[in-house]
């Protein structure tokens, strides 16, 4: 999801429930109320697809090992020496695949490099800033053949999943579309177009994609924002208190950010400790020093030291930026991430942007009513009863509180049905691959 989920949620008032149950536990807890609510004729697949679709949101929670873990006890294999020896076969079955000659694997590098230079010299000449995760590295780039355009996307398993919209001029989408299609039947692989827009869904009727909403992502006006009114009184409260409880803001400019790297990187690791997490990619940004670098970074501090920080996304045609990777220490205040977010609205309304991208509010906004596909009917029910173990309804009213404007997102993929085997793969891929799953 093009923001980082994980960072939104912890940005998101936590649930008022009692103690967190594992995901496992929940997840199966949900099916009887799902065959129970959903159309008769979606019932096993509508069950199935919940756990698939829980897959690209909570890609923190393992539920791969949870089901290896029955596989192992049900033939009296102790599961720390059968996911030993899974690890071990797909460590044989993977290194086949890498096994190049020293050779290739630099030519293969250097074109990637090139690759990666020519897509980010695109980058300010189009309309959205997130399109700048290309920067990350771990994608590959499908060009336009007049070279104005891309589509950024990485294989996993047998899907070859695209990362939002084409960048580039709108008559460009439908020729690369169909140029990315044909090059996953080269490969026998699967199209999958992950977190595009509404502007998509012509395009993916023209290429016989069905689209499914995925949920809304949140953007800020800023040419109207303001703190101004009575509507805003209790936002205002929360980042006065944070202010004179001694919370400072600071936007740094590209330049600045190197030099406090390290005290970015502490807060990164903190953060990531707490919740016990690893990084993740594909449509998450992650800590990556040269990454965090290449662009404005927005801090909090506190008696000098940095506490909370969120990097930026600024190189776009039309003044639009994208709040990418937000990390904070927990328990400092209350109001922090506020005050952030806030501070970022004014400071960048300041500066002559237009809009600012918040990210995308999981299986929000999905129609219930009898005429829905059965992906609506799936999602709904993660969404309402999903709050012990992901904070959805928390996430929306976090954004919510900055008057954004929703906008649909979805998953446009080729066939019928309900597309669980794209879903577990976009969920591979953006938590690192099924070793990734399995340490966790």
């Amino acid at each position: 999801m093009a923001s980082s989920l994980s960072d939104a949620e912890a940005a998101a008032p936590a649930p008022s429930s009692g103690r967190t149950k594992p995901l496992s536990f929940v997840a199966l807890s949900l099916i009887p109320k799902l065959v129970l609510r959903a159309p008769r004729t979606g019932m096993v697949l509508g069950a199935l697809a919940m756990l698939a679709l829980l897959g690209p949101v909570l890609v923190e929670e393992n539920l791969l090992k949870f089901g290896w873990g029955l596989v192992l006890a049900r033939h009296g294999i102790d599961a720390t020496e059968g996911t030993l020896g899974l690890s071990m076969v797909l460590g044989v079955i993977a290194s086949r695949g890498l096994v190049r000659s020293p050779r290739r694997k630099r030519e293969e590098e250097d074109d990637a490099a090139d690759d990666l230079a020519r897509a980010t010299a695109l980058l300010p000449q189009q309309e959205n800033a997130s399109a700048g995760l290309v920067r990350l590295g771990d994608k590959r780039i499908l060009f336009s053949d007049c070279g104005q355009g891309f589509i950024m996307y990485a294989r996993q398993g047998r899907s070859l999943v695209a990362l939002f919209d084409p960048v580039g001029p709108r008559h460009l989408w439908a020729p690369l579309v169909e140029k990315f299609i044909a090059e996953a039947r080269r490969t026998r692989s699967r199209p999958v177009f992950y977190q595009v827009s509404a502007d998509f869904l012509p395009v993916a009727v023209d290429m016989r994609l069905q689209a499914l909403k995925l949920g809304e992502q949140a953007v800020v006006d800023l040419t109207s924002f303001t703190l101004a009114g009575g509507d805003w009184l209790k936002l205002r409260r929360s980042i006065n208190r944070a202010e004179r409880d001694g919370l400072a803001f600071e936007l740094l400019p590209q330049e600045a950010v190197l030099s406090v790297l390290d005290e970015l990187e502490t807060v990164s690791d903190t953060w990531l400790s707490a919740h016990k997490a690893g990084e993740k990619g594909f449509s998450l940004g992650t800590f990556d020093r040269a990454y965090v670098a290449a662009g404005p970074v927005a801090v909090i501090r506190l008696e000098g030291q940095i506490v909370a920080f969120a990097s930026l996304m600024t190189a776009s045609s039309n003044g639009d930026a994208f709040i990418d990777l937000m990390r904070h220490v927990p328990g400092v205040h209350r109001g922090m991430m506020d005050l952030l977010f806030v501070k970022i609205m004014e400071a960048l309304k300041g500066q002559g942007f237009r809009t600012l991208n918040l990210g995308m509010a999981p299986l929000a906004g999905l129609s219930g009513h009898r005429r829905a596909p059965a992906w609506n009917h799936v999602a709904r029910q993660v969404f309402e009863h999903g709050e012990r173990f992901y904070n959805f309804r928390g996430v929306r009213a976090f954004k919510e509180k900055f008057d954004p404007d929703w906008q649909p997102r979805y998953l446009a993929v080729a066939g019928q049905g309900l597309p669980i085997l794209s879903l577990i793969d976009v969920t591979l891929l953006i938590g690192g691959g099924l070793k990734s799953l399995l340490r966790k």
